[in-house]
């Protein structure tokens, strides 16, 4: 394809785009207009399938599709982070040696905040992914909590330990194990012949654990991959960084 073509394709795409946008602002409610179609809409499909959560009703049940290829991101961006900082045969540059005693001293009060912050941030993000679909937060939100939590022993100085705790191949297993089982959820719908990712499981009772249907179960698939996939794309950055260094601490 010539340069012009692609210039005129574009030119076709981004005029249809262009128009769309336009006719999308000009229908926007007025600024502290009272008619919200979409927050009513929202609101009241979230009572019904007995979530008090909205915003996870919205993520893990009404457009859960989106959800869908947002997760689907997230697995990409991983990917490629990975991919780009591969070992490859070729060796690395060497890098000026630090000497130990030029590194700063990490405060004994760091060291010990992270080691006491790590179960709580841990528990905290469990928390935030199960009752994803009652209270504020949901299976995003605690994945970022939980992978963040783990990198406390990082923080306290510790890489070695992060190390242990952070074998690579589980983590990749349950961002793979996350990720397939949203698609599992979403067939089963089609099983029950009620649609691609529909929330097809009883509702139970709104403010129960075992309620909202798919919701909590989507948030916790979600919370997994999400939680494994940033503790691989982090450990890429950190071996970059470090060099990989079985002893670096």
């Amino acid at each position: 394809m010539s340069t012009r073509t692609r210039l005129l394709v574009f030119a076709a795409g981004a005029l249809g785009l262009g128009v769309a946008l336009i006719l999308a602002v000009l229908r926007i409610p007025g600024f502290g207009n009272d008619f919200h179609p979409y927050r009513d809409a929202t609101v009241t499909e979230a009572l019904r399938q007995r979530s008090p959560n909205v915003v996870s009703s919205i993520n893990f049940d009404q457009r859960g599709f989106d959800t869908l290829g947002e997760e689907a991101i997230l697995v990409a961006a991983v990917v490629g982070a990975a991919t780009l900082l591969r070992r490859t045969s070729q060796p690395r540059p060497p890098r000026p040696a630090v000497a130990s005693s030029a590194r700063p001293p990490l405060l004994a009060a760091t060291r010990l905040a992270g080691y006491i912050l790590l179960p709580v941030t841990l528990l905290i993000g469990a928390d935030v992914v199960v009752h994803g679909h009652l209270t504020p937060g949901g299976g995003f939100q605690g994945g970022v909590v939980l992978a963040t939590g783990l990198h406390l022993l990082y923080v306290a100085g510790d890489y070695r330990a992060l190390r242990r705790v952070r074998p690579l191949v589980w983590y990749e297993t349950g961002e793979a194990v996350g990720m397939g089982a949203v698609l599992a959820l979403g067939a089963a719908g089609l099983a029950a012949g009620t649609g691609f990712l529909s929330n097809f499981l009883p509702k139970g009772t709104s403010g129960q654990l075992f309620s909202a249907g798919t919701v909590a179960l989507f948030s916790c698939a979600v919370g997994i991959a999400v939680g494994s996939g940033i503790v691989v794309l982090l450990a890429q950055f950190l071996d970059e960084y470090l060099g990989a260094d079985e002893g670096a601490t």
